[in-house]
């Protein structure tokens, strides 16, 4: 349970500013540069360093300050566009290629489904293994269905796009998944400062339906009984995806998987 928890804890372990300096779109603060990047991107026309941080005077020449960089080798390029935003439900300034984010510390959006069955036997969980190719976390275990949410999307819209392409499951199903929550965290990670807002649902799912990995994000799937999840997260979790353990943890709280004082004990460690 203590590994558990501190894993919970590595979620928000970034403090910021932490040496970084403020990213503005105009007025608002969308991000946090590192003092290298700050400087690279203090270079791109209009763009002004001052006291209160890097301000693109002009939020549509992000996407191309962002390509640039990228062919300079400053960050990873994945072609597929996220909008940015400076409040989760605010406007959106502009958007940044998925591999940018974590360069300018800008908040990406994501969803995780939790897809369950009911058996005699108790609640049984779809458990996905990411392909061994993966960036990020490969072979690690992950949900049925998880992903960020790109340019022009609504959560609901990536859940019901995302259950198709990774686990062919029908929109009829997708659609069925009850909104449990969000989770939201800063973190270092090797691929830069990420701040994730997840959108975490569950679902459950007939027992006639197995997910079928199609677009190359998992190598397969796998039924567990939740107790196995549960004994699994209490010795540390260290199978799983680093954002997926908050995201079953919560989980198994909802359903009475862990006893009152190791669920009080989680439920203060989520990141909020």
């Amino acid at each position: 349970m203590e590994i558990l928890l501190r894993r919970l804890a590595e979620l928000n372990s970034a403090a910021l500013p932490g040496g970084r300096v403020p990213f503005l779109l105009g007025a608002e603060q969308v991000g946090w540069l590192s003092p290298a990047l700050a400087a690279a991107v203090a270079e791109f026309d209009d763009v002004q360093a001052g006291p209160a941080g890097v301000v693109l005077d002009a939020p549509a020449a992000l996407p191309g300050i962002a390509k640039a960089l990228s062919a300079r080798g400053s960050l990873r390029w994945r072609r597929e566009a996220f909008d940015v935003r400076a409040m989760p439900d605010g406007p959106v300034l502009s958007t940044i290629d998925r591999g940018a984010l974590p360069a300018f510390g800008i908040e990406a959006q994501g969803i995780h489904l939790d897809g369950l069955v009911a058996r005699p036997d108790g609640l049984h969980i779809w458990i996905g293994k990411r392909a061994a190719n993966k960036a990020l976390d490969p072979g690690k275990l992950d949900h049925i269905v998880a992903g960020g949410m790109p340019a022009g999307h609504s959560p609901e819209e990536t859940l019901v796009k995302e259950a198709e392409e990774e686990a062919a499951m029908p929109a009829e199903l997708a659609r069925r998944a009850v909104r449990t929550g969000v989770l939201r965290y800063a973190m270092e990670r090797p691929e830069g400062l990420r701040r994730d807002l997840l959108h975490c649902y569950e679902v459950e799912l007939p027992e006639s339906f197995t997910p079928t990995p199609r677009d190359g994000e998992v190598e397969s799937f796998a039924l567990w009984p939740l107790a196995r999840v549960a004994d699994g997260l209490r010795a540390g979790g260290e199978a799983f995806k680093f954002n997926v353990v908050a995201v079953l943890a919560a989980l198994l709280v909802r359903h009475g998987m862990f006893s009152p004082a190791e669920a009080e004990r989680i439920s203060a460690a989520l990141p909020r």
